[in-house]
């Protein structure tokens, strides 16, 4: 089914048991289709809505909710700490918006009140509490592939949510920290072949336009190991895309790796 297969690119952010690593790993090569087949065409980079909330009504999936509101679907789960099988439930809120714990129950309808009268000043609603990033990490990151950084990270800008690093095909694509694969496909249109390590409750890293993914999900991998090799699946060069999230957002890699 189309949304079993949608599943797929989704990735788990709540604390979750770590699976054992894999007993041998499989090479996926380049060329795989990156979008579901009959789906409507994915978001590429998602539009917080700050303060916005949905709530979910029958018939529907992750998927859907995110298309129908400019997000990717991989942002409403790491927003909304959806875990595996992604699972969710008429009559549950979802936030539009990152820097929650989670998604929270709708409220029990009420009856509706009684008009104001003409001097009665409407409430405003709360605003968003801010996504507040630490300055630094107690991970010791490290560079995940050789090359030059031609594209770079830019707050505010959906467009640019990590860095690009130029290389040649077939060059190792490493671990920049220790940690778990959450994901290793190719179902999020715009990156190609990815994976996406998870480091611990709160950081994430992600690797794209990859000729071959050389990891399992649910593998444990440490700092430095190869997980994939640099190709330009989803790019129009050889290059990788690298992100790093904190609780979900996109932070500035350059901030937490080393100087070189």
């Amino acid at each position: 089914m189309r949304s079993m297969r949608l599943h797929r690119v989704l990735v788990a952010c709540t604390a979750v048991v770590l699976l054992a690593s894999c007993g041998r790993s499989h090479v996926v090569r380049e060329g795989g289709s990156s979008r579901p087949r009959g789906a409507d065409s994915p978001v590429r980079v998602s539009q917080p809505k700050y303060g916005a909330t949905v709530v979910v009504q029958r018939g529907q999936n992750v998927y859907r909710i995110a298309t129908e509101n400019g997000l990717t679907a991989l942002d409403l789960a790491l927003w909304n700490d959806i875990p595996p099988p992604y699972t969710i439930h008429p009559g549950q809120r979802l936030r539009l918006y990152p820097g929650g714990q989670g998604s929270v129950a709708a409220r029990p309808a009420t009856p509706p009140k009684k008009p104001a009268t003409p001097t009665t000043t409407p409430p405003r609603a709360p605003a968003p509490t801010p996504v507040v990033v630490p300055a630094t990490s107690k991970l010791a990151w490290r560079w995940p592939a050789e090359g030059s950084v031609v594209a770079t990270y830019a707050g505010g800008d959906p467009t640019r949510q990590g860095i690009d690093i130029a290389g040649k095909a077939g060059q190792p694509v490493r671990a920049a920290a220790d940690g778990v694969v959450v994901y290793s496909g190719s179902g999020l249109v715009g990156y190609g072949e990815l994976v996406i390590v998870k480091h611990d409750d709160q950081w994430l890293s992600a690797y794209g336009h990859n000729r071959a993914r050389l990891v399992n999900e649910g593998q444990l991998v440490k700092a430095g190991q190869q997980i994939a090799e640099m190709g330009r699946s989803g790019a129009s060069r050889d290059m990788l895309h690298f992100e790093i999230r904190y609780n979900g957002k996109p932070v500035n890699p350059q901030q937490y790796l080393p100087g070189r």
